[in-house]
């Protein structure tokens, strides 16, 4: 009973937290709009889904691009689409826990992939604040 308790504590915090991020500064002022954090949550999920199914087809045809732990992707489809997405999202979102490495041409497809997930974050900094001051200006 106490563990569900603070797992629903932690979990109100968090989206609490989560809100507070569309809560107004200022009569009508919002820090971040839905829409905006919708269309990133979108677009962060479209480029780690295309980037695990090119990792995944890659695998398919037999050119090795992920290891794990050392060893050549093995199993069925749904293992390894299940190990292709965890290894895109890690390589978009953090440098990778290290059990997956690329290899080959996966090498470059994950470098290309961390630069994405590196400048995506500023671009759309850089959208928002382009589009506050046009808004404003009005």
């Amino acid at each position: 009973m106490v563990f569900y308790l603070l797992v629903s504590a932690v979990v109100l915090c968090m989206l609490m937290s989560i809100k507070a991020l569309f809560s107004p500064l200022d009569e009508g002022m919002q820090k971040i709009s839905l829409s905006h954090f919708i269309w990133l949550a979108f677009l962060y999920g479209t480029i780690c889904i295309g980037f695990a199914l090119l990792y995944l087809l890659l695998e398919m045809r037999d050119m090795s691009v992920i290891l794990d732990n050392g060893i050549r992707l093995t199993g069925d489809f749904f293992l390894m689409l299940e190990t292709s997405i965890y290894f895109s999202t890690m390589t978009m979102f953090s440098v990778g826990y290290g059990d997956l490495t690329p290899i080959g041409i996966g090498r470059m497809i994950a470098t290309v992939q961390a630069f994405v997930g590196y400048v995506l974050p500023a671009a759309f900094f850089v959208r928002t604040v382009i589009e506050f001051d046009h808004v404003s200006k009005r």
